[in-house]
């Protein structure tokens, strides 16, 4: 393009289905449970979510009561007596529903309020700040609980994204983006305390090595890699089967060498972000050994 192209050759980028002109990393999609990983964080900081903490969970949905109607919070194993660790292995939906349930709105804004939320980044890009929610407050106690896994009205753009889930290897520090060739000195701000911070590199490091986290196909026993799989759902109405989004956080847990976070939009079962991924990251480690 750069050279100029022809009308025609234009129009089909314009109207191809795929559409080449979005800059993904720009825009705001729900991080799906890549995101349960700052609702755990939030929960161990104040004092609700504790490693050993065991919820007694049965079947495969569940709503707090009638309130609820016909709407309920649905996950894909029927695991019983699921603590963090084992909620973070499996993404297990209802576990972190109901700690946000148990935090209160309160204690849950107020721990998404010292990540980036509503903030402008410093940036030659643009791109909306990332949203919790539509309004200042959440109107429901559903809208709650699909907050804590990752769904509801949540936006937030995959920069955003990393910058948000760069605490866990900066001892619960937020790192900033920043352009390579931006000379200034690299912002920081605390969002969780590094304690917090280092029981979560332990867990999302055993999402990838236990045999039974949504991570594993990542494992490889050379490596330490950390990392968390996420599935966003876009539909209207809870019956229906909506379009996926599929995303990946994953990061090397010993040297901090690097951070991904992956999208794969309408994916298809084959081609998650965590399978499209698993070269990649083994060039990564040896790029970087």
């Amino acid at each position: 393009m750069v050279k100029g192209i022809s009308q025609q050759e234009y129009d089909l980028y314009l109207k191809d289905d795929n559409k080449p002109f979005i800059s993904r990393y720009a825009v705001g999609y729900a991080p799906g449970s890549t995101f349960k990983t700052i609702t755990a964080s939030i929960g161990l900081d104040a004092k609700v979510t504790y490693p050993d903490k065991l919820r007694n969970i049965r079947g495969f949905s569940w709503q707090k009561d009638g309130t609820w109607g016909g709407y309920s919070v649905t996950r894909v194993s029927d695991v019983q007596n699921v603590d963090m660790s084992k909620a973070l292995i499996y993404s297990d939906n209802i576990y972190f529903a109901q700690e946000a349930i148990e935090m209160g709105e309160k204690t849950f804004r107020n721990g998404l309020n010292q990540f980036i939320f509503g903030e402008e980044l410093d940036l030659p890009i643009v791109m909306n700040p990332a949203q919790i929610s539509k309004q200042n407050t959440f109107q429901s106690e559903i809208l709650l609980a699909d907050t804590a896994y990752g769904q509801g009205e949540l936006m937030i753009t995959p920069i955003q994204q990393a910058s948000m889930y760069s605490v866990f290897q900066n001892e619960g520090k937020i790192v900033y983006p920043k352009l390579l060739n931006d000379k200034s000195e690299r912002k920081t701000k605390s969002a969780i305390t590094s304690l917090t911070a280092s029981e979560m590199m332990k867990n999302l490091t055993a999402v990838v090595s236990d045999p039974n986290g949504t991570a594993h196909l990542l494992f490889n026993p050379a490596h330490q890699l950390a990392a968390k799989t996420g599935t966003a759902e876009l539909k209207k109405k809870q019956d229906e089967k909506g379009d996926e989004n599929s995303f990946l956080l994953a990061f090397d847990a010993e040297q901090d060498s690097f951070l991904l976070l992956s999208l794969v939009e309408h994916y298809t079962p084959g081609s998650s972000a965590t399978q499209l991924n698993q070269a990649f990251i083994e060039e990564l480690f040896s790029y970087f050994k």
